[in-house]
């Protein structure tokens, strides 16, 4: 009889002897609003191939990228509800449920990744992590690496003073407005598809950016200065619905959550080097890289900061800034 019922189940194809093929396989769902080809598609498909290589057929990893869910605020809400599994997300889970802590987004603060990752283990980088996760309802897993933002210019800006009258294209991001007003820029806010003509046309003198911006627009056809300033280190962060992961076994908890390091190492490493080509690149086109004294510029922003960090929980200030203090 359990010979004929063995027999059966084989040719019905409901015998199998690989891993976890006779459970449904966990789908993770992972968002980002970036299209593939990036550093972040990179991180994922990394994600997904070390999970299939430590459990075969255990996961089923279904990418969503370019916003294919919606904008980071819309993936966020679906996080909260449970709704979607994994994202790679920007700094909007930071303005929206602990914007006290998010010393990250203020310009001139970090000039290197090393002072962005003490941050985040810092008290108010903790603190930070658990308000968002406690009111996003999200698990918070890292930061991945992204290319830092300089500026790009018709003119040489070495001090600044060279920004009197300069006018300078912002995305409506009430912070960066103030901290580059205090500065000394005209500030211009341009939608981003249209920053190539408004170069063209001298509506703008520059904008500020990751080094994809020139290079993806072709910038160096209307802008001649690449301004090393870093002035802001912007990174991913790798969030899940907290829902969905406290519905897990502890042993997949613990596979996903080495898969998530992996990737994010990666897709770090990926992104310096595609930062690497893109400054050579832009070097080759003709533009001129001018490496200018931060100090400075930051020395100019300070009261502007300060204005920002007032309104910060408390230490919040000590803890960004304790790296500059002499």
């Amino acid at each position: 009889m359990r010979k004929h019922l063995l027999a059966t189940l084989a040719t019905l194809g409901m015998l199998t002897t690989a891993p976890f093929a006779l459970a449904n396989p966990i789908e993770i769902q992972v968002n980002n609003t970036m299209s593939e080809g990036g550093s972040e598609s990179a991180a994922v498909e990394r994600f997904a191939e070390y999970l299939e290589e430590k459990a075969p057929g255990r996961f089923d990893v279904r990418p969503f990228l370019a916003g294919s869910l919606g904008g980071e605020n819309a993936v966020l809400e679906l996080l909260n509800l449970g709704q979607t599994q994994l994202s790679i997300t920007g700094g909007n889970w930071r303005q929206q449920y602990a914007p006290e802590y998010d010393a990250i987004t203020v310009p001139f603060v970090f000039t290197t990744w090393e002072e962005v990752d003490a941050y985040m283990e810092s008290p108010s980088g903790q603190a930070l992590v658990e308000q968002a996760e406690s009111q996003g309802g999200l698990k918070y897993f890292g930061l991945q690496h992204r290319g830092p933002r300089h500026m790009t210019a018709n003119k040489e800006i070495h001090t600044p003073d060279d920004l009197e009258g300069f006018r300078l294209r912002l995305p409506s991001l009430p912070v960066w407005l103030e901290v580059w007003e205090e500065i000394g820029a005209q500030v211009v806010n341009v939608p981003a598809p249209e920053i190539y003509l408004a170069m063209q046309t001298g509506q703008v003198d520059g904008h500020e950016n990751s080094l994809s911006s020139p290079y993806t627009r072709r910038l160096w056809e209307v802008q001649d200065y690449l301004i090393m300033t870093s002035h802001v280190q912007f990174p991913w962060s790798w969030v899940a619905s907290s829902r969905w992961w406290d519905g897990l076994e502890a042993e997949d908890q613990a596979l996903i959550e080495e898969a998530i390091d992996v990737a994010r190492q990666y897709g770090s490493e990926q992104e310096r080097e595609l930062d690497e080509f893109y400054l050579e690149a832009l070097q080759e086109e003709g533009m001129t890289v001018i490496e200018p004294d931060v100090a400075p510029f930051r020395e100019a922003a300070l009261p502007a900061i300060d204005r920002v960090m007032a309104d910060m929980a408390e230490g919040v200030r000590e803890d960004a800034l304790g790296h500059q203090d002499p």
